[in-house]
């Protein structure tokens, strides 16, 4: 609690300090790293209040922080010639820009906060030495759900069923996306979510289209979050950063992943291979490993750090996200997976959504 004490004070005197608790660098940016100014690009609302502000002032430099709301608009950006110096996608978008060569190595001997790094992050599927990238975030799929008007046995049972149960309809919010919509139709079959198994596929095509006639779902994406906190409908595939605020924000509210698995996600710091700066990007990923950074950006966010020391604090007696089920995704499920880049797949699943929502 002192740390968010320190946080909101931070925020406070924001307009009359260059930062809190440290005055701005006399470093010369240009003669150690060649450059003093860095080009981020990052999801919206996905960083601490005050880290770029302190990082600015600890090295003397200048952010341009850009926002993207999806992996295939900054792939697109980049594949345009835009040029960044630390990136932010996702795990099935990291496993294409190293398959593309879009990428560079990260010089592991200048992270040197790397010893806070949460061991069930690393070493994953898209990137099995983390030759290319850094864990900033992760997380999972899950339900949240209603425990008043939802019975918890039904959830436990049923998993990712419970979301065609016409006994809930008209009070069930799926998220807009192809890609998590056939993971958790798939999942609900048995099946793999990464699977190019046509027949499979097939199923979960089907598997969808009757949840949409059995509860008359409304899909929607970020409005999901307002809307279980208001309690506006009784069940929501909703992401566990998300699903925490909403817990935090709402007690009636609860947060499930079933047994038969669910996607698990890191989002990861990379340096594209046309950067311009790369020596301050490493010492910009290298800050957001500090615990002060990692703290700032969970606290603030609400999705799982990458810091250790920070995930414990979270979780902690006292911490902001004691007892709250959806903060810390679980690591012991053998069912949960990664998403793989398959583009022709995509494509697959991008047309039978259409037709689903069209039915």
């Amino acid at each position: 609690m002192k740390k968010i004490l320190v946080t909101l004070l931070c925020s406070i005197l924001a307009l009359s300090l260059t930062g809190c608790g440290s005055k701005k660098s006399d470093v010369d940016p240009i003669a150690q790293y060649g450059c003093d100014v860095l080009n981020v690009y990052n999801w919206g609302e996905y960083v601490g209040e005050s880290v770029i502000s302190n990082f600015e002032n600890a090295y003397n430099v200048k952010v341009n922080y850009s926002l993207f709301d999806s992996n295939e608009v900054m792939y697109t950006k980049l594949l345009g010639g835009s040029q960044y110096d630390v990136l932010v996608p996702s795990d099935y978008m990291i496993e294409r820009l190293i398959d593309e060569k879009l990428l560079q190595p990260i010089d592991w001997n200048k992270i040197t906060n790397k010893g806070n790094l949460y061991d069930g992050v690393m070493a994953t599927a898209y990137d099995p030495d983390n030759t290319y990238s850094v864990p900033y975030f992760w997380g999972s799929v899950g339900i949240v759900y209603n425990k008043n008007n939802v019975d918890p046995q039904d959830v436990e049972k049923e998993g990712f069923n419970v979301l065609k149960n016409s006994k809930y309809a008209n009070r069930v919010y799926m998220y807009d996306s192809e890609r998590d919509s056939f993971m958790i139709a798939l999942k609900a079959l048995g099946y793999s979510m990464n699977t190019e198994n046509l027949d499979e596929i097939n199923e979960a095509y089907e598997w969808l289209l009757e949840l949409d006639r059995n509860v008359n779902p409304a899909y929607v994406t970020d409005e999901v979050i307002d809307s279980m906190v208001n309690g506006e409908k009784d069940l929501a595939v909703v992401y566990s950063g998300d699903a925490a605020y909403i817990l935090s924000e709402n007690d009636e509210m609860d947060y499930y992943m079933p047994e038969s698995g669910t996607n698990v996600w890191v989002d990861a710091m990379v340096i594209p291979a046309n950067a311009k700066c790369p020596a301050l990007a490493h010492e910009f990923i290298n800050f957001i490993l500090t615990d002060d950074a990692s703290y700032d950006n969970s606290a603030t966010v609400g999705y799982a750090s990458s810091n250790k020391n920070v995930l414990d604090e979270m979780i902690a007696a006292g911490g902001e996200f004691e007892g709250n089920v959806a903060y810390l995704p679980r690591t012991d499920n053998p069912n949960d997976e990664y998403f793989h880049h398959n583009e022709a797949m995509k494509k697959i699943l991008s047309d039978l959504w259409i037709k689903v929502k069209n039915q």
